[in-house]
């Protein structure tokens, strides 16, 4: 398992996440846990005027599945609606159920897909998208 999940563009993936990501000026914060495996992800998000994600911070406590999650979302997610999030996450559970194939938006979302045969790995997986959308809710709430 360990060689399949854990290659080098995994790990480098993963590394790519810096350490304590902060925003000044979040609109929405958040955490989501994965229960299972004890993977932590906080989220904070600002979003344009016309609800475009403009900066967004993630902090990961998760394997290196999640991390590299989070760094994908984080590398792409500027620019993005959060219904064009929450149509991503979707695709990626698909993909880790063996529905569908990888999403084509962001290529290295690909590099996730060998997880797909280890179940207990697909919420640490799907742990970024449930925080950037949990923050994004809790924005509304606030308003």
């Amino acid at each position: 398992m360990a060689a399949t999940l854990y290659n080098r563009d995994i790990l480098r993936l993963a590394a790519s996440l810096v350490p304590d990501d902060r925003l000044e000026n979040a609109d929405g914060v958040a955490e989501a846990r994965a229960p299972l495996c004890g993977s932590r992800i906080q989220a904070e998000v600002a979003f344009t005027p016309d609800h475009k994600i403009s900066s967004l911070a993630l902090r990961a406590s998760a394997c290196a599945l999640g991390q590299a999650s989070a760094a994908i979302l984080r590398a792409n997610a500027v620019g993005a609606d959060i219904a064009t999030i929450a149509q991503i996450r979707g695709q990626i559970a698909d993909m880790l159920s063996g529905k569908a194939q990888p999403p084509q938006i962001w290529a290295d979302l690909a590099l996730l897909g060998p997880a797909k045969d280890y179940s207990s790995r697909h919420a640490a997986i799907l742990l970024p998208y449930d925080a950037l959308l949990a923050a994004a809710e809790n924005m509304k709430l606030a308003s």
